[in-house]
């Protein structure tokens, strides 16, 4: 099996919930069960990209100069449903297999530089892993963040306020190597304003303490109260109140999807000739709830093959 890498870059508020909740929060988003961390499950992503793909194969080298319409599209709805497999009738799995996008970066209100893009030592350790990277994991101090060299989100005195905290900072090389690698993998080359961006992301970096990223994770996500008005009355219907928890516009997920050779009997590929008609550039997507009212617009940068 071939893995890839992919990063998750929600442009508005994201919300894939779980259902009905049993708290304050009617609505509230999927989370990890061991570290109540948000997700966005991988099935989400991957019925998404089914959808999407369409347009992208459009577009391929193997498909564009197939000149007679119905064939092109008859060729790419096959190799999609060997990359994804059958929605009914289904005689063979699909390919590509999506791991859930776990929360890297999570943007949080800074008195100082407006937003700050945070996380923490043990998201780190677990990005390091799947990236298979040299860089170090930060060092995991109970009361000190660890800032980037050029930051912008220092108050005074070294102190940075994120939401209601004040703690503590100091400038690390470590997360200004972190900073930049993780600017490079969400604005690659090709990325209008790459540069710019990759900037801007690395002076609002910083790593806080793993019990302050866990405390500003359960505390610092969007909170919507939602109604509906009678038409006729003009005023609330009754029981159409409702509290429903996004992810913050901004946030950074990562995951980890794997590519097999095809299982379906009429398209023979191998695991690297199917990877390779994955999207290398960034695509965007919409994915979740309440799209309709604005949520859900995402960037999804799957990482080149090989990588």
């Amino acid at each position: 099996m071939k893995t890839c890498l992919f990063h998750l870059n929600n442009l508005t508020a994201l919300h894939v919930g779980t259902g009905q909740g049993v708290g304050v929060v009617d609505l509230p988003i999927a989370r990890s069960k061991a570290t109540n961390l948000p997700i966005v499950p991988g099935s989400a992503i991957k019925g998404v990209l089914r959808d999407e793909i369409f347009w992208h194969l459009k577009s391929h080298d193997l498909y564009k100069n197939i000149t007679n319409q119905d064939e092109q599209e008859k060729s790419i709805k096959q190799v999609i449903h060997t990359l994804f497999g059958k929605d009914k009738d289904a005689d063979h799995a699909g390919a590509v297999a999506f791991g859930d996008a776990n929360l890297l970066i999570l943007p949080i209100r800074c008195f100082s530089g407006t937003v700050a893009y945070v996380t923490c030592a043990y998201i780190l350790k677990q990005y390091q892993r799947d990236i298979v990277s040299d860089l170090k994991t930060p060092d995991n101090p109970k009361d000190i963040a660890q800032i980037t060299h050029d930051s912008v989100l220092v108050v005074q005195d070294n102190t940075i306020a994120l939401e209601d905290l004040d703690i503590q900072s100091k400038q690390s090389n470590n997360a200004q190597d972190w900073a930049q690698f993780i600017a490079k993998q969400l604005y690659p080359d090709g990325v209008t304003n790459a540069q710019e961006w990759r900037e801007e992301f690395i002076k609002r970096f910083v790593v806080v303490p793993d019990n302050i990223f866990s405390f500003l994770a359960d505390t610092a996500t969007e909170i919507r109260t939602r109604i509906r008005i009678d038409r006729e009355t003009g005023i609330v219907q009754e029981g159409a109140l409702w509290v429903e928890e996004n992810l913050p516009a901004e946030s950074v997920l990562w995951g980890v999807l794997g590519v097999s050779q095809s299982r379906d009997k009429h398209t023979k590929m191998s695991e690297k000739q199917l990877a390779q008609l994955l999207p290398k550039e960034e695509i965007n997507i919409k994915i979740g709830g309440k799209q309709t009212v604005g949520r859900g617009f995402c960037r999804l940068l799957i990482a080149d093959q090989g990588e």
